[in-house]
């Protein structure tokens, strides 16, 4: 299997067992519920399916929760949309049913916007110019002329919004995805990294702080990015509504920075949206969309991320596949010394648990272990010596099923449950025994890090080479 992990989006074209455990054969490791769409009721379902599917199959599934957000979309347009060509004049009001102008049911954004702002509606098909701001309404001309229709998106590039990045649908969905105990949630339109603290902040009473990733998808998320990245457990290059944000020419390379960044703190990254997304119709993708994803992973992204393809295509099973595909192939020929010998030399160590997970990488070369194995509570070692893609197979040995599956998402890490250890007399034997388990033979050597003591999150002081 890839070392590169797979999100697959669930909707009413992969919503059924059958097609999730194929999914799962496939190389689907984290599963995202997106809660624009949907009931309660849906995701529930979904998720208790999912959960007994990677039961059944013996497989290791974290559920990602992706929140609405404060998504901005036209009001009611005329049946069978308006036609509008280029210089045309439209007029855009907060109040519905006002005749000869256009609902625009979000007043604090006619209220950001000034002459000059663009309006960019849907993925680009139409798109206005503000001319003159009246009252509560918006003059403006229509700069790129298409069909417009009820309920598209509006985005406002470089129109500073004051509002919070979480809606009051928003914290219901949270309600939902803290009782159902998922593995991650996603926070849309993340300005600042006070929008991930805020978030936190309403987990703050839940039984477990479930991680946070942050979309980046807004242009004040660039400028904020460090800070964002330091406040969030990882970051989603949500390259949709970005590439509307900020020129599509710049995207490339703000995604390799966002990968970059993610990397040096050992944060895992998603590169998402329209990966595949010809397979959405068809059973191969386009050559253009198979070197995006290659070069994502040649860039150091832990995950890459399929939408549409699962949600609603006619191919999710496949579209899996090919991302595996794509992954392993591209894998073989990923740059591992070059890429360790970087990240020494630019990171340098902050830490003992840092300092730790770069020598287990180079001792594991040296003496050509079998493993790596991180003996972990919260997963952040076995984080920290992925950062160093080793070429060693990485494995994560922890008490906790949380744990497991929050691993689920990070490049190159395979978690296996053990018994809860006190010492390390019993550290090393479970160890030994799931090693055994799964295939390890006797005399194979591996690097074994730790924390004593133990049950400390976040703590590592010990490195050792067993030989089994």
């Amino acid at each position: 299997m890839a070392r590169t992990k797979i999100v697959a989006t669930i909707g009413p074209g992969s919503a059924h067992p059958e097609t999730i455990r194929r999914m799962l054969a496939a190389g689907m490791t984290v599963a995202r519920i997106n809660f624009s769409h949907g009931d309660h009721a849906w995701h529930t379902q979904t998720v208790n399916m999912l959960r007994d599917v990677a039961r059944e199959e013996g497989k290791v599934l974290a559920i990602l929760g992706d929140l609405q957000g404060p998504k901005l979309r036209l009001g009611h347009v005329k049946a069978g949309g308006m036609m509008l060509s280029p210089g045309d004049e439209v007029v855009l009001t907060p109040h519905p049913g006002q005749p000869a102008m256009i609902h625009l049911p979000h007043p604090d954004l006619i209220a950001a916007a000034v002459p000059g702002s663009r309006l960019v509606i849907g993925d680009g098909e139409v798109e206005f110019t503000v001319a003159e701001k009246r009252d509560d309404t918006l003059r403006c001309l229509v700069t790129v002329g298409g069909l417009l229709e009820s309920r598209k998106g509006v985005n406002a590039p470089g129109v500073d919004l004051a509002i919070s990045s979480i809606t009051d649908k928003d914290r219901v969905d949270l309600e939902l995805i803290s009782e159902l105990d998922f593995d991650y949630v996603a926070l849309s339109f993340v300005r600042s990294g006070h929008d991930i603290q805020e978030l936190r902040e309403l987990m703050a009473h839940k039984p477990r702080q479930i991680p946070v990733i942050a979309k980046i998808e807004k242009s004040e998320a660039i400028h904020n990015l460090i800070a964002i990245r330091d406040a969030a457990d990882g970051l989603m290059v949500a390259r949709g509504d970005l590439g509307i944000e900020m020129p599509p020419q710049e995207l490339p390379l703000l995604q390799k920075h966002i990968i970059t960044v993610c990397n040096e703190a050992g944060k895992p990254v998603i590169t998402a949206t329209q990966m595949l997304q010809s397979m959405v119709d068809h059973p191969r993708p386009t050559r253009a969309e198979a070197s995006d994803v290659a070069n994502a992973i040649l860039d150091g992204t832990d995950a890459v991320m399929l939408s549409g393809e699962t949600a609603t295509g006619n191919y999710p099973i496949e579209s899996v596949l090919m991302m595996q595909q794509i992954a392993e192939i591209t894998e073989r020929a990923f740059p591992y010394d070059v890429w360790r010998d970087r990240r020494v030399k630019k990171m340098g160590h902050d830490s003992v648990t840092e300092a730790i997970g770069e020598a287990s990488c180079t001792i594991a070369e040296d003496i050509s272990a079998a493993a790596i194995v991180s003996t972990t509570q919260s997963g952040y070692t076995a984080q920290q010596i992925a950062r160093y893609r080793p070429r060693i197979p990485i494995l994560a040995v922890s008490p906790l099923p949380y744990t497991q599956r929050k691993l689920a998402l990070v490049w190159g890490v395979e978690t296996l449950l053990v018994s809860d250890f006190a010492d390390t007399d019993t550290m090393i034997d479970e160890t030994a025994r799931v090693l055994r388990e799964r295939g390890f033979e006797a005399g194979q050597r591996v690097v074994i890090t730790a924390g004593i003591p133990f049950r400390q999150s976040g703590l590592t002081n010990l490195l050792r080479v067993y030989t089994i």
